[in-house]
Parts: structure tokens; sequence; C-alpha cells
């Protein structure tokens, strides 16, 4: 039985991502170590806690001793890393979390998967999952590939860089078998309420403002999160140790489109009526420092080598989004409560 080691898996991609493994890989012993930050949410893997093949660690990748008690005493066959601090406007206004977490929390954790790896033959592979952010900006043509140029533009995209990099040096050095994931904008359920889909679903319900950057210009393309759980155990499993592929779902929107689209959806489930619309709570607001114009993945050769394709449109899947939304304002709510981590707090000590 494979034994994973995911971190963060109780953020929005990692929780969605161990649900996803636990209902479709029997072989799966699956030990989720997060640091429960503001994006952490036991609440979002609820549901597995009776689940013999998951066990749930508090604690942090920055904490080194831990994670070489975890290693000895689960002999993890594999990892998968999510964690990371992972909102751009944070990095902007407090970049130092980024640089601990994201460069120095992932040197810890390769580095010590490195040490497990030269002794534990049934180690088979370091999944490190990033972003397409790393890759700056695209103008109006053109899709980025795993050999476009790195050109980061925030904290947050450059500490994501500096971590990519960490692990290809430690395949180059070492020969530890990695890969490397980089996807492009998810959504889903179970993410935290500040990102812009949730943001503007749960606005919209609440009738306040819907406050978009610029003139909602900027392009980004969208993946599913379920597509994009299915597109990392594919990598995980068929991928090439030293290998980078992109994750991408083929849906480039502009911000303002995504805006529109939810509110005609939102408004439509609620059944308001009367001739209003919710896009007259549009607020357009000012731009993001360094933000960046559009992303497009190329994802050819994700497709090509391992035959992996999105298996959801991007309309089908933003109504199952807001759906999940409209179902589980308790989950919401809590995630967005004071009382909550005071809950986390209370019941959550770290290992």
């Amino acid at each position: 039985m494979n034994r994973i080691l995911v971190t963060g898996g109780a953020g929005f991609i990692g929780s969605n991502f161990v649900r996803y493994l636990l209902n479709n890989d029997s072989g799966c012993c699956i030990v989720n170590l997060d640091s429960l930050t503001y994006a952490g949410n036991p609440l979002s893997l609820s549901d597995c806690e009776q689940e013999g093949r998951y066990s749930f660690v508090h604690g942090d990748i920055l904490d080194r001793a831990l994670l070489e008690r975890l290693f000895d005493e689960f002999a993890f066959t594999g990892v998968i890393h999510f964690a990371a601090e992972s909102h751009v406007d944070r990095s902007i206004l407090g970049p130092e979390a980024f640089i601990d977490t994201n460069i120095k929390g992932t040197f810890n954790l390769v580095d010590v998967a490195c040490n497990h790896w030269k002794k534990n033959p049934e180690f088979c592979r370091f999944h490190h999952i990033s972003t397409d952010e790393v890759y700056g900006s695209l103008g109006e043509t053109g899709a980025f590939s795993e050999t476009t140029p790195y050109d980061p533009s925030s904290p947050y995209s450059a500490s994501k860089a500096s971590s990519d990099h960490l692990v290809k040096a430690y395949n180059r050095t070492y020969g530890l078998p990695s890969v490397i994931t980089n996807c492009s904008n998810n959504y889903g359920p179970y993410q935290f309420p500040e990102k812009l889909i949730p943001l503007m679903i749960l606005n919209i319900m609440e009738k306040k403002a819907l406050p978009v950057y610029g003139r909602g210009e900027n392009i980004r393309d969208w993946l599913y999160v379920e597509d994009h759980c299915s597109a990392i155990w594919k990598v995980f499993c068929d991928g090439k140790d030293g290998e980078t592929y992109n994750v991408g779902g083929g849906a480039e929107r502009k911000n303002i489109e995504i805006v529109h689209f939810l509110c005609d959806l939102v408004d439509q489930k609620l059944g308001h009526t009367g001739g209003s619309s919710s896009r007259e709570l549009i607020e357009y607001v000012q731009d993001r420092p360094g933000h960046d114009f559009r992303y497009a993945i190329d994802a050819s050769k994700l497709k090509n080598d391992l035959g992996w394709e999105p298996a959801f449109t991007f309309e089908e899947a933003l109504e199952e989004t807001v759906d999940w939304y409209l179902a589980n304002m308790e989950w919401v709510n809590n995630v967005r409560s004071g009382a909550y981590r005071d809950w986390i707090d209370t019941n959550y000590a770290k290992r």
C-alpha cells in the first residue's frame, strides 16, 4: 500500500485531492500534514475522518524535527506537496510568511524527503504542486509551456518560483525522484472565500459590493479543482522523473466575464426577479500592483505524454460550484468566523 504524505491537505486544492484519492485509489494510505492557517480547514475533510486510510497531523513544514519524525514513523512512499501561502494580495501586504513557508518550508520538506529516499528504496516520488504565475504575464496571444522562462511578478509567485527551483535542483543534484506541476487558476468546492469566484458568489447572495480590479480585463485560464486532482494523480503515478507538466482547464475568461456570469447564474438560482440585476453591485477598484494581464496554459504535454484532459466544461463546473456554496453556508460561516479559529486552537493542538 502506498503511504502518501500530503502537505496542506486541509486547504482548498489539498482537501479536494485527499477526498479524490480516497475515493479513487483503495491502495493508498494518506497522512495529511497541515498547519491550519486561515485557509486550512479540517471541516473540509470531516467526511473522511472515519476512513481508516486517512490520518491528520496538525503541524508545520517549517518544523524539521516533526517532518523527520513523521518520515521515520510512516516510512512514506511518496509526497504530494500542496502546503503554501497562496494569495497574491496577502503576499504584497506581508511577504515574509511567503518566504518562510514557500521557500524555507519546501527546503525542509524536500531535504528530509531526499534523506529518507536514500535509506528507503520504496520511496518513489516527490510531487511539488506549483502555479502558472511563476511564468509572469502574457500579452494578447500565446500560452505558457513547460519551457517558458520564469518571470514572477509578485512576492507570492517569486516564492513559488524559488520552491520550483529547489525541487528541480534536488532532482538534478541528488537524483531525488520528483515531478512538478504548474496549474492555472482553480475553482470549486471548499475554496476560501477571499478568492474571486467564491467571493463573488457570496457577495451576490448577501447583496454586497462586487469589487473588480481595474476594468476587469485581466484574463485567466480556469481549471476545475476535480480535474486538477485527476491530473495530479496521473502525473504522480505516470509522469517522468525530473519533468514539469502544465495543467490547464482550457477555459480562458476575462475577470469581468466571470463576474457577469456569476451574477446572472446566482440571480437565477435565488429567483431574483423584478428587473434588477446583481451586476449593479459591481464596483471597479484600483488595480493590484504588478497585476499580470493574462495567463494561459498549454497543457499539450500532459495530454500527449500521459493522456490527460479535463473532464468538465467551464460552464457546468461553475454551476456545480455555485450549487455547492448555496448548499454549504454552514461551512462558509464557520471559516469566516472568529469562533472557528478558537475551535481550531482548542481541538487541534499540534501533535
